[in-house]
């Protein structure tokens, strides 16, 4: 692996509460509002989020980060994205 690219590890919705505490409501929530990266689909009923990009999130607002600029990271960790590829 480069070291470069952050490691590809993966959370299902349930493995999400230690990294980020909110309702599976709240979680959808954030996603619409930008504050909280979507997830990624394999399936129908199968998604799943980057630990690297959940980790980056609780980072921000254990930072003291303002909404307007955890939706900026957000938006930088989702184009990462096509470059892990």
């Amino acid at each position: 692996m480069a070291a470069d690219k952050p490691k590809l590890e993966l959370v299902r919705r349930p493995g999400l509460k230690p990294y980020y505490p909110k309702s599976r409501a709240q979680t959808y929530a954030d996603i619409a509002h930008g504050v909280f990266p979507p997830p990624i689909k394999f399936s129908r009923k199968c998604s799943a989020w980057l630990v690297y990009e959940v980790e980056a999130i609780a980072a921000a607002r254990i930072a003291g980060k303002s909404d307007d600029e955890v939706r900026e990271l957000v938006q930088q960790l989702v184009a990462m994205r096509k470059q892990a590829a």
